[in-house]
């Protein structure tokens, strides 16, 4: 029997290893893109997120330092709504008008004049307050949010599948706040509306979770890449309604 080269059949089908190692090599490709196209997400949001709570804190502390801007914005309470249609105007476009808030220069447009409306009505609600207050629910604020973002980035806890939880929580401070409205009129009821800030402090600290979790994408709910402005939206306000429930559970009126 002579010796020779073994002999191939062309039309053989290849082996399950030869036809999936393309798609192994193609699918690991496809996954470093996502981990590189979601750290730029994140990049992005965090540093639009920063810009933000700059100017706000800013805006903050020339109304509550500032003793001519605290009078002159304490004495024209107009401001304060033509801020706050400015404020419910452009959360309407940029939460309702999917197009708008990924089409530049739109977007960042709208996401200025939103934080500008919302920095002016945090200061001008801080400027009741006397500056020690302000000072310590800003701290108290800073501290919760670095360890919630610490918990949401090292935790295996999936907080976005907890939408039950926050629905129910949304629920209670909806009949608490119906609560006040009626009860107010006939009196103050100090307890009452401190639950009401409590439960609020709670549940925005809850969500600052659930947001960031979203942002990061490691769990079972995520945002898409493309929504960093409703992201850092989202983010912001979580920790501008946590320090506006701080500064009602810990603020002290000023003289």
């Amino acid at each position: 029997m002579k010796k020779g080269k073994q002999v191939t059949n062309d039309n053989e089908p290849p082996s399950y290893q030869e036809a999936t190692a393309g798609y192994d090599e193609m699918q690991a490709q496809f996954s470093f893109d996502d981990k590189t196209i979601r750290r730029t997400f994140i990049r992005k949001v965090y540093a639009i997120l920063m810009v933000q709570l700059f100017v706000t804190v800013a805006i903050v502390g020339l109304f509550t330092f500032c003793a001519p801007v605290r009078f002159f914005i304490q004495t024209h309470p107009g401001l304060y709504m033509a801020s706050y249609l400015m404020f419910f105007a452009t959360y309407i476009a940029l939460s309702c008008c999917g197009d708008l808030r990924r089409q530049f220069p739109w977007n960042i447009i709208l996401l200025v004049l939103f934080t500008l409306s919302m920095a002016f009505m945090m200061g001008f609600v801080s400027s009741f307050y006397n500056t020690k207050s302000v000072v310590l629910c800003l701290g108290i604020t800073s501290l919760v949010c670095l360890s919630v973002t610490i918990f949401s980035f090292q935790s295996k806890i999936d907080i976005t599948s907890c939408q039950g939880v926050l629905f129910s929580l949304c629920m209670v401070m909806l009949l608490c706040a119906i609560t006040l409205s009626i009860v107010v009129p006939f009196g103050y009821v100090p307890w009452l509306h401190a639950i009401y800030a409590v439960l609020g402090a709670i549940l925005f600290t809850l969500f600052l979770a659930f947001d960031t979790q979203l942002l990061l994408g490691n769990k079972r709910f995520t945002i898409s890449p493309e929504e960093y402005v409703f992201a850092t939206l989202s983010i912001y306000l979580d920790i501008i309604y946590l320090f506006s429930f701080l500064l009602q559970i810990m603020g002290g009126g000023r003289e």
